[in-house]
């Protein structure tokens, strides 16, 4: 296992900050080759630097996602330097805050260019070079947002969805191909990311999580755990679950829920900067790391996550205990 995760070629969009940057790290901790794919050059050079200081390496692919030729040529330069591509982790990410009626058509479509096409253009990439080998693992960074739309995000939202109709219409025709490339799903909850210093937003304070916010390492363990573990859907977080099945029980109820509390929980009491930009349109210079603003609030570790990732031990160690105290009672 140690010696596969060496030789592992890894591409990862929406590689120079947050959740993105984390994965990526985290491939290159384990000696990993990483394809880096995002915008900002600068930022890109700093999270290579991050893995090869780490015993990794990494090759910087400055594209938009936006444009599928660019990401085609990408997943050509991963193969030509490195042979394949094991696994390619759909990461990069923009948004809107706004209310639907003062988001513009430009905002909707720009959105949907990145979070949804940019998903498709990199699934189709590493496909062309999956499939011809029957191997690979395609891994989408999804949000409980796909189940669970919340106000203020419409864009977001719309797309987060969009890939998941998108990913399982995939998953059928794979299986109908008899194929033995993995697809796998994860469902985040709210993470400490830079994105809430760089989206847009028409909100009067400074954006931030719907709590509890998660650090994005936690997401990092998430997809590692996935690489060895290929898994249909991976729900990371309580707070995710809660979501999701609620969304399945009582969406009206949460509908109205939200409308009452999702304004206030998505702004914290600081007023919006008048010299505040985003990235929507374009990259903004500089690197801004993998972490947020909130790290005093931020946890490290969820409970969720970890049952989920050792489900077998514990299901193992229950049986045992389970026949010592039947055999006990047989005994006595």
């Amino acid at each position: 296992m140690a010696r596969r995760r060496r030789d592992r070629v890894v591409v990862v969009t929406g590689a120079s900050a947050g959740v993105g940057r984390a994965v990526a790290r985290a491939f290159g901790e384990q000696g990993a080759k990483v394809g880096l794919v995002a915008r900002t050059r600068e930022a890109l050079e700093e999270a290579a630097g991050e893995i090869e200081r780490a015993g990794g390496e990494a090759l910087v692919l400055a594209l938009d996602v936006a444009d599928a030729a660019a990401v085609e040529r990408a997943a050509d330069e991963v193969v030509a330097r490195w042979g394949r591509i094991d696994v390619w982790v759909n990461d990069a990410m923009v948004s809107v805050f706004s209310p639907v009626k003062e988001t513009t058509a430009d905002e909707y479509r720009r959105v949907t260019e990145v979070d949804y096409l940019g998903y498709v253009h990199g699934t189709k990439a590493a496909l062309k070079h999956m499939l011809p080998r029957d191997a690979g693992h395609v891994v989408q960074i999804g949000s409980a947002l796909v189940y669970r739309s919340i106000p203020l995000q419409s864009a977001y939202c719309a797309s987060k969805a969009a890939i998941r109709g998108f990913t399982d219409s995939l998953r059928c025709e794979l299986h109908h191909d008899r194929s033995r490339v993995r697809l796998s799903m994860v469902q985040l909850p709210a993470v400490n990311t830079p994105q809430f210093d760089v989206v847009r937003s028409r909100l009067p304070n400074h954006p931030q999580p719907v709590p509890p916010i998660f650090q994005p390492e936690v997401i990092a363990r998430a997809v590692l755990w996935l690489a060895d573990h290929p898994t249909r859907e991976l729900w990371v977080g309580f707070s995710a679950v809660k979501a999701i099945v609620g969304q399945r029980l009582v969406p009206g109820l949460l509908d109205r829920w939200l409308g009452r509390v999702g304004y206030g929980a998505q702004q914290t009491g600081e007023p919006v900067s008048p010299a505040r930009r985003d990235d929507v349109f374009h990259p903004l210079p500089g690197d801004r790391g993998a972490h947020g603003d909130f790290d005093a609030r931020a946890r490290g570790w969820s409970a969720e996550l970890w049952l989920r990732m050792n489900r077998r031990w514990i299901l193992g160690a229950a049986a045992a205990a389970a026949l010592a105290v039947g055999w006990r009672r047989a005994t006595a």
